[in-house]
């Protein structure tokens, strides 16, 4: 799974960083500065680094709940995310991270404790709901065998009902979930492209058919659970794609039972966009033309069926209210 295991000085003697370094008593353990030594240095490859990436247990500093981007999630209240990792175990092709970082290593910041404070500072300070959101940065569940982000996170939230967590994921790791009590402001929000875009683009990430299989026995435990069709890519045959997406996801869910269910766009930093060109210079993808507003780059429409005509062939298995589109 990783090729080393790089720890901070400051945190080597901490408990969970003694129990995840035993979970891999093969792997090298470095031990180093801070994790921008390794994570941040210069002429790095990502694409390279992808085939071997280590892990880096770190601390981390500053503020660890931020403002969620503008346009980003469901209406409910104030929104927030957090990133309690850096790097995703999946390689889509199209992922802003792989132009965001110089490093396809995987950053675990391990000092939990101090992601409550500022988690339960935020909820504290907010009139009414406000709605965090996990998986901006990674996937929130992907890791979880290593992570046990669920052991911990999922607490803070039962704990404090007027805090909304979303995990966003598109991992089937959610033993941890099944096996104790759905917590009523604790959303799964599972991602999808269609089968075509997910067999190019989408390496590791588990089959559609399996991800539905775990939706429903979440649903079935009485979780909710939440649809992201995200990022919706152009290609031929676009509306009967998602056609048979859609008949194949709502035909085994419970559609009334859905939190919220949203479509968004392939659409990223300028500057991401460009760095991850030269890493995949070859791909077809970033070779289409596209358009560019507020300094974020979007695919051209194609001219053929559109965002707009998915949209609508989504909103006749869905009700409005449970629909949003995620700009």
């Amino acid at each position: 799974m990783f090729s080393a295991i790089y720890i901070e000085e400051e945190i080597k003697d901490w408990e969970r960083v003694k129990k995840i370094s035993e979970s891999f008593p093969h792997l090298p353990k470095i031990i180093c500065g801070r994790y921008g030594e390794i994570f941040n240095r210069s002429n790095q490859n990502f694409r390279i680094q992808k085939k071997a990436p280590a892990l880096i247990l770190a601390k981390k500093y500053g503020n660890l709940v931020l403002p969620a981007p503008s346009g980003y999630g469901f209406r409910g209240g104030k929104s927030f995310y957090f990133s309690h990792m850096l790097n995703c175990v999946y390689d889509c092709r199209y992922c802003f991270l792989q132009g965001m970082y110089r490093s396809a290593n995987y950053v675990l910041f391990v000092n939990y404790d101090d992601f409550r404070v500022q988690i339960e500072e935020s909820i504290s300070s907010c009139k009414g709901n406000s709605i965090y959101y996990s998986g901006y940065d990674c996937d929130s569940l992907a890791l979880e065998p290593v992570s046990h982000f669920c052991d911990y996170f999922l607490g803070i939230f039962e704990s404090n009902p007027t805090g909304i967590l979303e995990i966003r994921t598109k991992s089937t790791q959610v033993r941890k979930l099944l096996d104790r009590s759905p917590i009523p402001n604790v959303i799964v929000a599972m991602s999808f492209s269609s089968q075509k875009s997910s067999l190019r683009f989408e390496q590791g990430v588990p089959s559609i058919q399996k991800r539905v299989s775990v939706l429903r026995k979440l649903q079935e435990k009485g979780w909710k659970i939440a649809i992201r069709f995200e990022p919706l890519i152009f290609e031929n045959t676009l509306l009967d794609n998602y056609k048979d997406l859609f008949d194949q996801l709502f035909q085994s869910l419970d559609v009334n039972q859905l939190h919220s269910v949203s479509l968004g766009e392939f659409r990223m930093p300028k500057t991401y966009y460009k760095s991850i060109v030269k890493l995949y210079p070859e791909e077809e993808l970033f070779a289409r033309e596209t358009t560019i507003e507020n300094g974020l780059i979007s695919l051209k429409d194609t001219g053929g069926e559109s965002l707009q005509d998915i949209e609508n062939l989504l909103k006749t298995y869905v009700s409005r209210e449970k629909y949003y589109f995620c700009g």
